[in-house]
């Protein structure tokens, strides 16, 4: 894994889709330790109508991640996956994440570069799967497909505390198991066999075996013996969200901000040249 320098701050963007009311507001909200993205109200019938197209909301974070500062955009996508057909919010996340590749290509093509120049290109796309149980659902698939070349793809099960943990394993089995048959371009944590380091080649195993990640998210804080805990309660117990036994979120919070921080951002780039040379081609510039 590359190195952060200590003394400069990074910045970094995420993106969360998934339907109405599956936790993305408050796994936001988690991640930050902060309220980032305000609760939404999905019982409101007239609220819900507004919402039924999507509009893509990016906000500013300021943080420190081990001593670094980190200055995260996170976008939202309120409004994905509600309609029967969703042409349309397909279409607007994909040319969300494309204006900001021209963004980049225009500013490469200039003469005077702008010395403040933000680059705004979206490093991860967290896409929140529902705990059904079953499958993944032809929107889910669909959706990983068509922006699987543009944007690096977590899939995340969302409210994974809804199903016991044999469900979960048995949910999370089929998922990949659909990424596989449908070949689906996820981020898949790759590694070189031969450059790769053998503890980057553990790690990246590792986190490859918990695709796809299972989340619970919760700003409530109690006290657990002494300690006090991020955490669901349930007549029948608690679930911690920072409790690597209980769910994903501190691995894959882990990942996000620091481990895979740079790696995600080199990928991107990666993305980012793939759709330079598609684009400059069709234009005939190549």
């Amino acid at each position: 894994m590359a190195r952060i320098k200590k003394d400069k701050g990074l910045t970094f963007t995420i993106m969360v889709v998934g339907p109405s009311g599956c936790g993305k507001s408050t796994f936001i909200n988690t991640l930050c330790e902060s309220e980032v993205l305000p609760k939404k109200d999905h019982g409101n019938a007239e609220k819900a109508a507004l919402e039924k197209t999507v509009a893509i909301v990016p906000t500013a974070v300021e943080m420190e991640e081990d001593g670094v500062k980190l200055s995260l955009t996170v976008v939202d996508t309120p409004g994905f996956g509600d309609n029967i057909n969703n042409e349309g919010s397909f279409d607007e996340i994909l040319t969300y994440i494309e204006q900001q590749y021209d963004s980049i290509l225009a500013e490469e093509s200039r003469i005077k570069r702008k010395p403040k120049f933000q680059d705004n290109r979206v490093h991860v796309c967290l896409y929140f799967i529902q705990p059904t149980g079953h499958a993944l659902r032809e929107v889910d698939i669909e959706f990983m497909r068509r922006l699987g070349p543009r944007v690096n793809i977590i899939p995340v099960v969302a409210k994974a505390d809804s199903m016991v943990p044999q469900e979960l394993a048995a949910f999370k089995k089929r998922i990949m198991e659909d990424v596989a048959h449908y070949d689906i371009p996820i981020y898949n944590f790759p590694y070189d066999e031969e450059e790769d380091e053998e503890e980057t080649i553990e790690e990246n195993n590792e986190l490859r075996a918990m695709l796809p990640f299972s989340v619970v998210g919760s700003e409530e804080e109690v006290i657990i013996n002494g300690r006090r805990v991020r955490c669901r309660q349930y007549p029948w117990g608690v679930v911690e969200v920072d409790n690597s036994r209980h769910c994903d979120f501190a691995k894959l919070r882990y990942m996000l901000l620091s481990s895979h921080l740079q790696e995600l951002k080199d990928m991107t780039h990666d993305l980012y040249e793939n759709y330079r040379t598609e684009k400059l081609s069709k234009e005939g510039q190549l």
